[in-house]
């Protein structure tokens, strides 16, 4: 049973508030649905008609057709028909399952999209069959039936002149076009998904680095790397070096991730091609010892597969792929981290596309105590590099600055946020508890698993309270002419569970964790695997000799699962000793400065804060008193904050600068201006707290928010903070 996340269950939602209205309209309607790669794009569309066609409030009857290139429509399929096992809400069929050539109803027809724009495709053409698309139109419509057409990866083909008059002959009601990177004409509508939301989620890396560790310079909007000097020798050998580190990271972390990477040959096939990929198997069996025949090497071309079987599986043996431009479509290994790109590209047009299969994470989550295993790295020898102008140019990172070599750590204490949203809905979390409480008041020895709920007497019980009865057309008088399927049944299981999850939210990812629970409940208790017994594990519950005991064990669940996730001082983790980070990477938005001062070097800025930039001149002015300073960042484990505590909850406080003085003091200084100087209580009273605190356990701070005043720098460390420009007779000048 698949759990949606926090955005998925949102963008399924207005994609289907949007979709009914548009619907409604005489005409055509067209609507775009963009989502990053890694997101579940498949997931969330595959949802959406699930919810569609089982809404009472639409009245139409629907059929669907799934467009898609190359081969994609076929993984689509597969993808599908998966998620459609249990509920059988819709039916998935290529042109040969269509039963009497019609889309029958809640039905989905696959095809791709590439070959059916080709005149003399048979599925385009009239033959003696009738097999073709144009008669298959015409009879689904002359049942009644609306057509909602979706095109998948629609920036492939959804704007050839072609595929327009496709789209045209189709006239759907509905064409729903997927993306990351839409490019498409007067949308009646449109639904995002932003990329930090995915991000947040942990579904894919934080962010993507090319050449890190190697000066990169943007020259009229190109890259031009210090790598594109080195040979394709060198860029394998910096490559599997990288790999290595991330092996012990992933090994530390207990994980058994075996990180992948690819290499991407050009589609283009010239003897040139055929000379790389031989060079390049040279270098990786006689340096490196990796090769098909230990296992270690896969190739995906389109004349030669090797060792591609189970590649995706997290601890496959395969540490490098070679493949061409047409595998990275629809293909998925959350495992591969690293893509090598050689020069004999001449130039690529970089965008999330582009890095697409290296953008997942592997165990769907971030790993704080090993920041680098949350980035992708793609390393060429490639001397001209364009990036996009998508969201790649703010995810992509293309400088990169290193720690000075003479720093010495500070091991200053640190926090970071633990992601705690269950405040409002459940997590994983509930599950364990459901099943300690259920051990502890010995549910399996209460219930009685003979006894069943009629599916009538379910009918009648839940008819009057059950809205979503009438979205299925059960009606009391008709149980025998309709009775209660499992499609049905579900339903009205889900609005039991519904009804007894107060004060959680009642959506779709808390009514799943009640439900898994139950089902694990079963199946620890009784063997009974709810795949095989879900049926009967649903009536078992429903029954009145039970049903009363599982209202009892989700009351008892949700009271300790409140108590669990409203602990405050859950919403930190600390890191006792806090460095420097070795090294961070930047996007194109950031500048190279020349900063001797700084312990990163070179120096990068993005210049939003005009408060940042002067005190920043401050610090070079006084180098005399000034060892280092660091520009620190305003999130995750890889930069510094101090807690403070807000309405209740303690949070971390990212200070702008940590500065050491050659007396060997600690400087924590955050700089405002105006409304934010005076909105900084809280902060500034958490990082007083924690100077005096760490001074106690013997370090050596100082510090507090710092303003500029008539030229001058003044900082306040109180212990109880006030700010009024009028009167800054509590705030102490700044002198290093």
């Amino acid at each position: 049973m698949i759990t949606l996340k926090e955005y998925q269950e949102e963008a399924i939602q207005e994609l289907l508030e949007k979709s009914k209205k548009l619907i409604e309209y005489p005409e055509s309607k067209k609507i775009i649905f963009k989502a990053p790669t890694g997101s579940g794009k498949t997931l969330m569309v595959a949802e959406f008609l699930n919810r569609l066609v089982g809404d009472g409030e639409v009245k139409t009857s629907l059929s669907c057709i799934w467009t898609a290139p190359r081969h994609l429509h076929e993984q689509s399929k597969e993808k599908l028909e998966n998620y459609y096992r249990e509920s059988q809400s819709l039916k998935c069929s290529f042109f040969d399952d269509l039963e009497e050539r019609i889309i029958g109803e809640n039905e989905i027809l696959f095809f791709n999209w590439e070959s059916i724009n080709k005149a003399d495709n048979i599925y385009i053409r009239d033959n003696e069959q009738e097999i073709n698309l144009s008669k298959i139109l015409e009879n689904t419509k002359e049942e009644g039936r609306e057509i909602i057409l979706i095109i998948d990866e629609s920036h492939h083909h959804a704007t050839t002149q072609t595929s327009k008059n496709l789209i045209k002959d189709i006239n759907p009601k509905l064409a729903l076009e997927v993306s990351a990177t839409p490019f498409l004409e007067n949308p009646d509508d449109m639904v995002v998904v932003q990329l930090d939301n995915v991000k947040r989620e942990g579904m894919i890396k934080k962010s993507v680095a090319i050449n890190p560790g190697f000066e990169n310079i943007i020259k009229e909007k190109k890259v031009e790397s210090e790598l594109s000097k080195g040979s394709e020798e060198l860029v394998i050998d910096i490559a599997l070096k990288k790999r290595h580190e991330l092996v012990n990271q992933f090994q530390d972390e207990k994980s058994d991730i075996n990180p992948l990477i690819l290499i991407q040959l050009p589609d283009k096939k010239t003897n040139l091609e055929d000379l790389m990929r031989e060079r390049v198997l040279g270098i990786l069996k006689d340096k490196h010892n990796i090769t098909i025949e230990n296992g270690k090497l896969a190739i995906h071309l389109a004349e030669h597969k090797e060792n591609l079987e189970n590649i995706s599986r997290p601890d496959n043996e395969v540490d490098v792929l070679i493949f061409k431009q047409a595998i990275a479509l629809g293909w998925d290994c959350p495992r591969a981290i690293i893509l090598i790109l050689f020069r004999d590209w001449k130039s690529v047009i970089f965008s999330i596309q582009t890095v697409g299969r290296i953008m997942r994470m592997p165990e769907l989550r971030h790993y704080e105590e090993h920041p680098d295993l949350n980035v992708a790295y793609v390393y060429t020898n490639l001397s001209n590099i364009e990036i996009q102008e998508d969201i790649a140019k703010d995810y992509l990172t293309v400088y990169s600055s290193k720690r000075a070599a003479h720093y010495k750590p500070v091991n200053l204490e640190s926090c970071y946020s633990v992601r705690l949203r269950e405040k409002t809905r459940l997590s994983p979390l509930f599950i364990k508890i459901f099943l300690k409480i259920a051990k502890s008041q010995k549910l399996e020895n209460n219930i009685d698993i003979t006894s069943k709920k009629q599916r009538e007497d379910i009918i009648s019980d839940w008819k009057i309270e059950n809205i979503d009865l009438a979205e299925v057309g059960l009606i009391k008088g008709h149980i025998a002419k309709y009775g209660l399927g499992s499609f049905d049944l579900q339903k009205i299981f889900d609005f039991f569970v519904r009804g007894h999850l107060s004060p959680f939210y009642p959506e779709s990812r808390s009514i799943d964790k009640v439900k898994i629970s139950i089902y694990k409940f079963f199946h620890i208790a009784f063997n009974l695997d709810y795949r095989d017994y879900q049926d009967d594990i649903i009536e078992i519950v429903l029954s009145q000799k039970n049903i009363q005991y599982f209202i009892d064990t989700i009351d008892r669940a949700k009271e300790l699962y409140k108590q669990e996730v409203t602990k405050g001082e859950k919403e930190l983790a600390f890191i006792k000793k806090w460095n420097i980070p070795e090294s961070i990477s930047f996007n194109i938005n950031y500048h190279r400065e020349k900063r001797k001062k700084s312990i990163m070097q070179p120096f990068f800025n993005d210049k939003k804060w005009k408060t940042e930039q002067e005190f920043i001149k401050l610090l070079e002015k006084s180098s005399n008193k000034i060892r280092w300073w660091f520009k620190n960042g305003d999130r995750d484990s890889k930069f510094f904050a101090v807690p403070y505590r807000e309405n209740k909850e303690l949070k971390p406080f990212y200070v702008d600068f940590i500065i050491l003085l050659k007396d060997g003091r600690i400087g924590l200084f955050d700089t405002k201006s105006g409304i934010t100087a005076k909105d900084a209580k809280t902060k500034a009273e958490g990082l007083s707290k924690f100077i005096k605190d760490e001074n106690k356990k013997g370090k050596n701070l100082w510090g507090g928010i710092v303003i500029k005043v008539n030229g001058s720098w003044r900082y306040n460390d109180e212990e109880i903070y006030h700010y009024d420009k009028s009167d800054l007779s509590n705030w102490k000048s700044l002198i290093f």
